[in-house]
């Protein structure tokens, strides 16, 4: 059983979350699976929309913050840049189903999605400032966009989680629904896609994408370079190590 499982039926390719133990939380073996399942679906004439999911309780907790420690993205080339490049690089339609919690990649992963189906025990967290880092995947870019900034700098400072129905009113959900229902109903609107004549459904996506692609690629570059500094600063050592030795982090001595 692998940690991230892929499947494809209908012209439907499922890419789901399959961490139960470490809640999803998603290590550079894992980016590097879904950046070349990314890259490959683009390629396949069978793929026509990609599915991604979690489990009913969790979507994803975000980076495995140990493996992370100990495979730092070193450049652009690192799996987790991989992933974000062929995310905000998908031809296909992207479709997300979102049940429980999506912490920092789990979100701004979904700011890539064509669309975003979520259960009403969703919980969204950008926590990156409160570790010590800086918003990836080009979040410091659309998340304004999408929610306008006073929403946007809310969530991207301070941190805190909220729920599904404040996502869909800051623009990045497009329908809350009961948990139980998230999979089978996501799955229905990714088939529904896939019925759609290809080549249309590309280019719409690939118009409504275009005015800003430039943008986005210029935003993750400059985020990926504050991002790999911010890696080894004090307040970023600070606050890894709180979560391991399960203490509030203590900042005030830095400035």
């Amino acid at each position: 059983m692998s940690d991230i499982d892929i499947g494809t039926e209908q012209g439907v390719l499922t890419m789901r979350f399959n961490r139960p133990a470490k809640k999803n939380a998603i290590t550079a073996a894992m980016y590097q699976v879904m950046a070349d399942t990314l890259k490959a679906a683009d390629a396949d004439a069978a793929v026509r929309v990609v599915l991604i999911k979690g489990a009913a309780d969790i979507f994803t907790a975000g980076n495995d913050l140990e493996d992370f420690m100990k495979n730092p993205p070193a450049g652009s080339d690192s799996p987790v840049f991989q992933f974000l490049y062929n995310i905000s690089h998908a031809k296909k339609p992207l479709v997300a189903a979102v049940t429980g919690a999506a912490v920092g990649i789990g979100t701004t992963m979904l700011l890539h999605c064509d669309v975003v189906y979520a259960g009403d025990n969703a919980k969204f967290t950008l926590p990156f400032a409160a570790l010590g880092l800086c918003p990836e995947a080009a979040s410091s870019l659309l998340l304004p966009a999408i929610a306008g900034y006073q929403r946007a700098a809310e969530k991207l400072l301070f941190g805190e989680p909220f729920d599904a129905h404040e996502a869909r009113e800051m623009g990045f959900v497009n329908q809350v629904l009961p948990a139980a229902e998230v999979a089978a109903f996501a799955l229905g609107r990714a088939q529904k896609l896939a019925q759609l004549p290809a080549s249309s459904v590309r280019t719409t996506k690939a118009l409504m994408r275009s005015a800003h692609l430039k943008a986005v690629e210029a935003q993750m570059t400059d985020e990926g370079a504050h991002f790999r500094k911010m890696l080894t600063s004090p307040e970023a050592k600070e606050a890894f190590s709180a979560f391991f030795e399960r203490r509030k982090p203590d900042f005030s001595t830095f400035a």
